[in-house]
């Protein structure tokens, strides 16, 4: 008998819309948390009108509710705010990325939450924070692209500088947000008692970022935009195939380097003093990317791409996600990976975000109907049907 998921026994309350916060709830469903979705009765998560539909279904919301109960509660009733603190008492975690204030408003503070259970994780997810200058402003990723210094070295050196297509910054505090309720978990379990999880967008992507702070710190560097070089080593580009696909290079590591010199003819530009170095590299990128690319331009991908692996040269295939569907690497690793749904038959979509070898998680089931669990949840909580029905007469729920 397989053991269960490593997250099995941890309920976790999702109150968050968008992406941040329900995408750290869905991390936390995937290996076995008990992860319930609280919505708006009249406004649903607007991430189920997001994107591409298919018979009126979004499809986003699909993937960002996957493994999660649906219920609907209004928090700002006296109902729904009862009704809440009955659920908090007991859950672990609740996430919520309401602007600061807001849960204060309705008498759900951490105050009133801890109170009703003394060992829950309130992971809070912001554009700014709780606290400073910016806290109350409405905050998106976009917002934490442009603020971060993300956008400012995103393009060509002359071009503007460029926003990414997808919601970048958000994917990257969700999954911040997930380790950071699993390390206040893991405090829990020394103190007996749960904490606030104060996780501004604006910060997680800085980190990405590297050591940007660092390098202006100590050398008053500010980092360029380079387009697809980069300042730490060459060649590092896209290039572009005799059949008119694209592939990119890296050459992070000296030997990589030489080793692609060697299979496009120009070993010798491996004795120039400053082939040494991946940033003296990167200022002589023009003469490496001419060598690199004009020996790509002669060949087909599916050429080039055979002769850097038999060269140990690193190289990938420019993908589209028509590729990516069809990719042996990510079909060996499951990584798109099919859901049965009763709404809208088999459905393709990202697997687990990573494997562990003794309990794995997995995914159950798609995004469900907005409210769909809600008698099921509540009736669980002690509620009879009549209580139900006076809290949707209430408008509750």
């Amino acid at each position: 008998m397989a053991p269960p998921p490593p997250l099995a026994g941890l309920r976790v309350l999702d109150l968050a819309t968008l992406f941040a916060g329900p995408l750290a709830a869905t991390m936390l469903g995937d290996f076995g948390a008990e992860v319930i979705k609280v919505e708006h009765p009249r406004k649903p998560d607007p991430s189920r009108g997001h994107g591409p539909a298919k018979e009126g279904v979004g499809l986003w919301w699909k993937l960002l509710g996957r493994n999660k109960r649906t219920i609907t509660l209004d928090l700002s009733t006296k109902g729904g705010r009862e009704t809440l603190l009955r659920l908090a008492a007991t859950a672990d975690v609740i996430v919520e990325n309401f602007r600061p204030g807001t849960l204060e408003k309705w008498g759900l503070g951490y105050e009133e939450l801890s109170g009703a259970n003394p060992r829950l994780v309130l992971a809070r997810v912001t554009g700014f924070g709780q606290f400073g200058p910016y806290a109350h402003r409405p905050g998106f990723g976009t917002l934490a692209e442009a603020m971060s210094g993300f956008a400012a070295i995103t393009g060509e050196p002359e071009g503007p500088p460029t926003l990414p297509p997808f919601g970048l910054a958000d994917s990257i505090a969700g999954l911040a947000t997930a380790y950071a309720v699993m390390t206040a978990l893991a405090g829990r379990q020394r103190t007996g008692r749960g904490q606030v999880v104060d996780m501004a967008i604006i910060e997680p992507i800085l980190t990405v970022l590297g050591p940007q702070p660092l390098w202006y710190d100590q050398l008053g560097f500010v980092q360029p935009r380079t387009g697809n070089r980069s300042t730490n080593n060459a060649p590092r580009n896209t290039y572009r195939t005799a059949d008119g696909r694209w592939v990119a290079v890296s050459t992070s590591a000296q030997s990589i380097a030489e080793r692609v010199m060697h299979l496009v003819g120009r070993p010798e530009l491996i004795a120039e003093p400053w082939f040494a170095s991946g940033a003296d590299r990167a200022a002589h990128a023009d003469v490496l990317d001419e060598a690199v690319g004009s020996w790509i331009a002669t060949r087909t991908r599916s050429e080039v791409i055979a002769a850097f692996e038999q060269a140990q040269a690193a190289v990938a295939p420019i993908q589209d996600v028509r590729d990516v569907m069809a990719d042996p690497q990510y079909a060996a690793l499951d990584t798109v990976t099919t859901v049965d749904d009763p709404e809208l038959g088999p459905l393709r979509m990202q697997n687990v975000l990573f494997r562990l070898s003794e309990t794995p998680g997995g995914i159950h089931w798609a995004g469900r109907p907005h409210g769909a669990d809600t008698d099921e949840v509540l009736g669980e909580l002690g509620l009879s049907a009549g209580e139900i029905d006076e809290l949707r007469t209430e408008g509750a729920v």
